[in-house]
Formats: structure tokens, sequence, C-alpha cells
């Protein structure tokens, strides 16, 4: 799964990643190293300007927040929960089929972060001397340092409780694509911690390498299953994974120092 991320570029610096045309300053957003769901984060889409004489559909970067509410939902408060969305149902899930074949983005990371439980610590748990593990948080990155691009879709809902010309009258959401987590070695792997991204959790964000940029985004691209041929992840070995400070699980902390590598887990022994 994708449930925290970090995400500290500039809106300028994705702008030129990912080739927008249009982005609106006041939208910028300062970097995050602990994004957790409901909050506003950055997305790729393409779609019309608003009130633009020409129709076409222009790449822009947006601000929305992370959590899904569909269009037919009757309060956002599920939001908080549609955070990821599994390939390998998206397009026949109600909350995300709509979005699936008309609303697609990417969403530019840094990388994730992801919990590992210690097996001192699970056997502890499951000898009843502990009620909740701790667990050793390691970060995702992509081994030469480029952005991360997750698979994503957004979605937009009228609350129907405000006027039209209210600035909260309408939302824009969105939800992380997630898939079968790779078992090919991690670049780097050395021998010691996890070898693949399979040993840290069975769940994934699905990474959408560059060349594939254009057609997930491409809203004339409308066929269920041949956007479905775009959900397969990238080669194995093109990222990293190393243990980081349990500060990142308490979301209040947030800091370029939660992505710094330790020399080894903080929580027991993991591997």
């Amino acid at each position: 799964m994708c449930g925290r991320y970090a995400s500290s570029r500039k809106a300028e610096d994705l702008a030129g990643i990912f080739e927008i045309e249009k982005w609106d300053p006041t939208e910028a957003l300062a970097p995050d190293w602990n994004v957790a769901p409901t909050k506003s984060v950055y997305v790729v889409l393409e779609r019309p300007v608003k009130d633009a004489e020409d129709p076409a559909p222009v790449r822009q970067l947006r601000t929305v927040k992370w959590g899904l509410v569909p269009s037919w939902a009757k309060t956002p408060e599920g939001g908080a929960r549609m955070i990821n969305a599994r390939a390998e149902t998206v397009h026949e899930k109600p909350s995300f089929r709509r979005p699936f074949v008309a609303r697609r983005c990417i969403v530019p990371a840094d990388g994730y972060y992801e919990w590992v439980t210690a097996a001192e610590e699970r056997e502890l748990e499951v000898e009843g001397k502990k009620k909740r593990a701790r667990k050793q948080p390691y970060f995702v990155t992509p081994a030469d340092g480029s952005v991360m691009a997750f698979a994503g879709l957004y979605e937009f809902w009228r609350d129907r409780t405000l006027p039209d010309d209210h600035e909260l009258a309408w939302w824009a959401t969105c939800t992380i694509v997630t898939t079968e987590a790779e078992t090919t070695p991690l670049a780097g792997y050395g021998g010691s911690g996890p070898a693949s991204l399979a040993e840290i959790h069975p769940r994934m964000p699905l990474m959408l390498p560059q060349e594939r940029w254009g057609a997930w985004l491409d809203p004339s691209l409308t066929d269920a299953e041949e956007l479905r041929g775009l959900l397969v992840p990238p080669g194995g070995g093109l990222v990293r994974a190393y243990p980081v400070a349990t500060a990142v699980s308490n979301v209040r902390n947030n800091g370029a120092e939660l992505v710094n590598e330790l020399e080894g887990p903080e929580v027991g022994t993991l591997f």
C-alpha cells in the first residue's frame, strides 16, 4: 500500500520534469517530508482549462486532497479511507471505475514509507505481552534520485450544502494506485536488510516509467482494457530501501531528517 510519502520538490521543478503547461503559483505547496492522507498534494493531469476558448486538454499541475471522494458520495467523510486503489480491481470498483477511464493523474513523490514489524516484536505480540508491536519504517526511493511518478486517479465532489460561488463548494481529491510488491532484488542490495520490496510489504504504489506518462494522462484514452495494460510495474532494481528514524511514524513530525538513512534499524532484528 501507500499510506505515507515524501514530496519536497518545488512546483517549478515539477513543471519542468513533467512538461507542465499550466500551474497556479498561488497553489504552491511547501516541501512535505511526511505526507499523510487528507493533506493537500500535487498531481499532474490533463484536462481543458476552465473558460478557455480552446477546449483541448492542457497538462496541468494541480493541488488536491489525498483521499478520493466519489462524485456520488453524500459526504466527504470516507475520503481518508480511499487513499489507495488496487490495480487489479480499479476498473470495476464503484468508487474508481469512472475516474479510471476519465480522470487519471500522476502523483509525484521523492519516495514512500513502509513499516516492518521486528521479529522480537512479533514474538511478544503473539505471546500477548504487547498489545501493539513497534514497527521500523523504511524509505523507498529511486536509486538514481529521480522523481517517483505514482499512477493516480482524481475526482471532483460537490458540497450541496454550500452555494455555487463558495470557495469550498467543490472538492478535488485523488487516490494512488497500488499493485503487488516486486520480488526482484532492490538496487544496491548487499546481503543484509530486506532483499526486495515484497519483504517489506506485499503491496506497493504503482510507479509509472516516463514513457508511459503521456498515455496514462491522455483523457481521450477511455478503453478500460487498454488502460489496464498500462498498470504494469517498471522493471525491477530501480529503487532502493533503507531504514529511517521512527520519528516519521508520528505525522506531526516533518523535516528533511526524516529521510536520512540509518546504519541499521532502530527496532530490533528485522531480517
